[in-house]
């Protein structure tokens, strides 16, 4: 494996198995730690063997594909997760701050099975350092208050009603500043206690925790669990209930979900040699929040890797709107910010064109004492600016609570 730093010497790979190694977040270092962890599964890696800021541009996938194959080489390892490449990509493919890393250090779990992965000389190890608390969190207006926000809400709601487009998903964002320095092992820990079945997430400054899976490669089988419809959790079991039921039966919530299913079909339907979408969706229903869900499997036609099928994918109805273009147009018109990589793909991929990729939502970018953090909402034609806001501040509790605990 050659990597593009300077170094013109081929680096070692090692991976070799290993027992139990407890829980994968806890072999962080404080200092820009990478992780990908779903039910104390997933990857934990630190180090960097390879970095590579993507140019953006309509291109983009395509240029880290080849970026990923020169840097990857023959490094293919037989059994385990070998070396990988963690990545975020920006919402908006003009925008700058898409980013491939590839840690010198891996560790892997996945189906009761560990290993570890090394890239060139073992990397001196950081001496342990507990994980520290933020203290004092204070909030402050992102690109736009509140009002500013409903404002724009019914803007867009009102250009869907005379036909411009079905539907546009509107971000807002907000500022957060800690008394100490934000150590990302916390927010990660915090996460993946309270959100088990989210995907926890940290590349490059943007850490979260999405529910929703883009898309999995495995071999030539691919997965993917579309998201669209909200509504939050009840203040008891039976209204929770009624709040699930009445969000299966909102003709709003069912068409937004139409949308979002429609464009992964689309997506999907070139490279699959098979592609099964189920005719209803499943409510899913997380701490928080309860969502309308459906889960897309396949088979994978011309072996493509796991970026090309991120590629065509993104941006999907469910962050973007329908029809996209248009949709796109009118979140740069309106919006008044740039999401940097809220939205936008984070995941992984491995030497082998596998990968797990997740929409990157319920996030924030974490730099020293400040986050930035983001949440958003489908908008249609009928949708209540009010409604709109309050959801928004349900979704933004998430990064919230792994500040403050």
């Amino acid at each position: 494996m050659s990597v593009a730093l300077g170094i013109t010497r081929p680096l070692p790979v090692r991976t070799i198995p290993i027992g139990d190694p407890g829980n994968l977040l806890s072999s962080l270092p404080s200092t820009a730690p990478y992780a990908w962890i779903r039910h104390g599964e997933g990857l934990a890696g630190w180090g960097e063997a390879a970095k590579v800021t993507v140019p953006p541009g309509p291109d983009r996938f395509a240029w880290a594909r080849k970026w990923l194959a020169s840097v990857f080489g023959d490094a293919h390892t037989h059994g385990g997760i070998g070396p990988v490449a963690f990545g975020t990509f920006t919402f908006d493919e003009t925008s700058p701050g898409s980013t491939l890393v590839i840690p010198r250090t891996v560790l892997a779990r996945r189906g009761g099975q560990a290993w570890i992965t090394t890239i060139g000389d073992p990397a001196p190890a950081e001496p342990p350092t507990p994980i520290t608390d933020p203290g004092r969190i204070s909030y402050g207006d992102g690109s736009l208050t509140a009002p500013a926000w409903e404002t724009i809400v019914a803007r867009a709601s009102r250009r869907i009603r005379e036909g411009e487009l079905e539907k546009v998903v509107l971000a807002r964002d907000l500022t957060a500043t800690a008394q100490h320095p934000i150590d990302v092992r916390l927010l990660l820990t915090r996460l993946a206690d309270r959100y088990p079945d989210c995907y926890t997430f940290s590349v490059a400054g943007l850490v979260g925790a999405t529910p929703e899976l883009l898309i999995r490669r495995t071999g030539q089988q691919i997965e993917s669990l579309v998201l669209a419809g909200t509504t939050t959790r009840g203040t008891n079991p039976a209204d929770d209930i009624a709040r699930g039921a009445a969000l299966f039966a909102s003709t709003k919530d069912r068409h937004e979900h139409e949308c979002a299913i429609a464009s992964v079909r689309e997506a999907l339907t070139p490279l699959a040699a098979r592609l099964n979408v189920p005719d209803e969706p499943e409510l899913l229903v997380l701490p928080n929040l309860q969502h309308l869900a459906s889960h897309v499997t396949g088979t994978l036609a011309d072996g493509a890797s796991v970026l090309d099928v991120v590629a065509a994918l993104h941006p999907t109805a469910a962050v973007g709107g329908t029809p996209t273009p248009t949709a796109i147009r009118l979140i740069r018109e309106l919006e008044g910010m740039d999401r940097a990589g809220y939205a936008g793909p984070v995941g992984w991929i491995d030497a082998h064109g596998d990968g797990e990729w997740g929409i990157a939502l319920r996030s924030g970018i974490v730099e020293g004492h400040r986050a930035r953090l983001f949440a958003g909402c489908g908008i249609m034609g009928t949708s209540d600016p009010a409604s709109e806001l309050a959801e928004a501040q349900t979704k933004f509790r998430v990064m919230q609570y792994a500040l403050e605990g």
